[in-house]
């Protein structure tokens, strides 16, 4: 386990530089994995599509409290998301893990591998809207303690209302982006990821299914509790 820190990808938006810096400074400490994907995702020319070191954090904690065993990622990119829930669940946990990056998830399951949770992840390398279709058609509704989700926007609303199906009632839903590094609030931005995002916030605002909470970690994070 080390304490430094690089500063790679998303940082908590509002707070400066100085404020980030000392927010991660009285973090708890990272694993050596986690740290090393980190800097190797920092060469990456999209980088900044990292989940922010808090919001990992503040990730692990919630499988821990939740006690989970079995977690959706939707959107895995380079793999931090997934290895800080892979560390944060049992031995017997389980991630089924969605990407169709062939090239960015060998990244991720060399890290896996070095942190020894990659018999914990199963990576499904297709359309994450097929993936969960099938786990559907298995018969797994109902199945899932907390699904991420942080891929293309506009799909957003499909992936949450399957992972809604997928998850069980008391589990939780987070989704990333949610404040989109404020262009929701401009409405001279128009284009589909954007509008897709301020579609699925007004959806989530108004759906009885859930309770709701909005956070302004990272870029924005939502969190769904599934009631039914």
């Amino acid at each position: 386990m080390i304490d430094l820190d690089i500063q790679t990808a998303g940082s908590t938006i509002g707070l400066d530089e100085s404020l980030h810096k000392y927010l991660l400074s009285i973090c708890p400490q990272e694993h050596a994995a986690l740290f090393n994907l980190r800097q190797e995702t920092a060469k990456h020319s999209m980088g900044v599509m990292q989940i922010a070191r808090e919001q990992g954090h503040f990730m692990a904690l919630l499988v821990q409290l939740m006690k989970a065993k079995r977690t959706l990622d939707i959107g895995v990119f380079t793999g931090y998301s997934s290895l800080c829930v892979a560390l944060a669940l049992p031995p017997d946990g389980e991630i089924v893990a969605c990407d169709v990056s062939e090239e960015d998830t060998l990244v991720a399951q060399k890290y896996w591998q070095q942190a020894g949770v990659i018999d914990k992840i199963d990576l499904r390398l297709a359309p994450a809207i097929k993936t969960l279709n099938q786990l559907l058609a298995s018969g797994q509704k109902g199945t899932f303690d907390f699904a991420f989700i942080d891929a293309d926007k506009e799909n957003y609303a499909e992936y949450y209302e399957l992972c809604l199906q997928l998850v069980r009632s008391g589990g939780i839903i987070m989704i990333d982006n949610t404040l989109w590094l404020g262009k929701v609030v401009d409405s001279s931005i128009q284009d589909q990821e954007t509008r897709a995002i301020r579609d699925l916030n007004k959806k989530l605002q108004d759906d009885k299914r859930i309770v709701l909470s909005q956070l302004p970690i990272a870029d924005g994070v939502s969190l769904a509790l599934k009631r039914i």
